[in-house]
């Protein structure tokens, strides 16, 4: 299963009042492990940059003046998520800005299933707030490095967060992809995704028998909206 978490930058709250994407951040996971692959790029706006929202990603007009447009980078971006599970923290925002820009330049719209981890957080901890920073405390993961919003450190932080929310990101896991080819280990394994067996023991090696898979399935349709269907 491939995903590519996404964040984007704008010039603003809405594509409707001409507002524009300034930067595209992606991240590659395979089987909810990182491959290693990104893609950032920051665009030219065509169009001042608003002091609001310089406020926030820290992007000047000076800094992007001379980057691509939009048009340059299109294609570029659709090859990278092409047919990826888009994964996005309140995913209506970032879509829509990505098929304003879509449509600006006679594209057709997105086609890829999106999730998006804000309504998939209030599922899972109803009350709690479902901000990225509020979910990055909660989890222990380290914000230290965002003193302004970026498309691409906020893809790396809602990585983080998304597979703890679909199962637990393990001490040690980061947003590399291991390239020790003598690791003879499943990926899930070597990266720590896989949690000790009680007492500590690590998981075993071997693959389940077709009683214990059996078993599994059965117990699977027990549960009630588990979350690899939300």
């Amino acid at each position: 299963m491939r995903d590519v978490v996404l964040d984007t930058e704008t010039t603003g709250l809405s594509p409707a009042n001409g507002d524009r994407v300034v930067e595209i951040g992606c991240i590659e996971l395979v089987n909810f492990l990182p491959t290693g692959r990104t893609f950032q790029k920051y665009l030219d706006p065509e169009m001042p940059m608003p002091f609001e929202a310089q406020k926030i990603h820290g992007l000047s007009d000076d800094f992007l003046r001379g980057k691509p447009k939009f048009a340059d980078v299109a294609d570029e971006f659709l090859d990278f998520i092409q047919d990826a599970q888009v994964i996005a923290h309140n995913a209506k925002f970032d879509v829509g800005f990505l098929n304003s820009e879509l449509a600006l330049i006679g594209r057709s719209f997105l086609t890829s299933k999106v999730l998006d981890t804000v309504q998939l957080a209030r599922r899972k901890y109803p009350g709690a707030s479902a901000s990225l920073d509020a979910l990055c405390r909660k989890f222990g993961i380290d914000t230290a490095a965002r003193e302004k919003h970026g498309a691409l450190l906020d893809a790396e932080l809602l990585a983080q967060v998304y597979l703890e929310i679909v199962g637990g990101r393990q001490p040690g896991l980061t947003l590399v992809a291991n390239s020790d080819t003598s690791d003879t280990r499943s990926p899930a394994a070597s990266a720590g995704l896989l949690a000790p067996a009680r007492g500590g023991r690590p998981p075993r090696a071997h693959q389940p028998t077709e009683t214990e898979l059996a078993a599994h399935a059965a117990f699977v349709e027990t549960l009630s909206e588990p979350v690899w269907n939300l």
